[in-house]
């Protein structure tokens, strides 16, 4: 596994990535329709822009796996990732979590994850992690409210 900046030819693979029901469904909180280029453009030109934002593409063997941001929120850095999902229970989220940790010590650092995402909430709570708060939210991905636990990394 290997972190690296994100280059806008990884777009066309993250985009490709958050088309998959599956992954959209573990993630819940997605765009409304993620088939939507032009909203996913809008969202990733943001980020890529922002000089507070940390982008890093997740890559397996040279190819694209998927990709990890720290952004604030909140005045406190927010960990998000996205893996794709033939990339899932291979040990790769969780090696780009460790690296990009210690490549960005500062802390605190929270992460939220959907309650149901039991596979996410492990790994974050086996680096550190601990649930401080809960929230309830519109999920578009699953047409309804769902619970997301947020996690910190102190």
């Amino acid at each position: 596994m290997k972190l690296r900046p994100v280059e806008p030819g990884d777009l066309d693979r993250f985009f490709e990535q958050q088309l998959d029901p599956e992954a959209n469904e573990m993630a819940a909180f997605t765009a409304k329709n993620p088939a939507d280029r032009g909203v996913f453009n809008y969202h990733w030109g943001l980020m890529m822009r922002d000089p507070e934002t940390v982008l890093r593409t997740i890559e397996q063997d040279g190819v694209v796996a998927g990709s990890i941001v720290l952004y604030p929120y909140d005045g406190i850095q927010e960990l998000s990732f996205w893996t794709a999902k033939e990339f899932w229970g291979k040990g790769i989220t969780t090696a780009a979590v460790d690296a990009f940790l210690k490549e960005f010590p500062a802390r605190p650092v929270r992460a939220r994850v959907v309650a149901d995402n039991m596979g996410a909430q492990v790994m974050l709570e086996r680096r550190g992690f601990v649930k401080i708060g809960e929230s309830k939210d519109f999920s578009n991905a699953r047409a309804a409210v769902v619970s997301e636990d947020i996690l910190e990394l102190r």
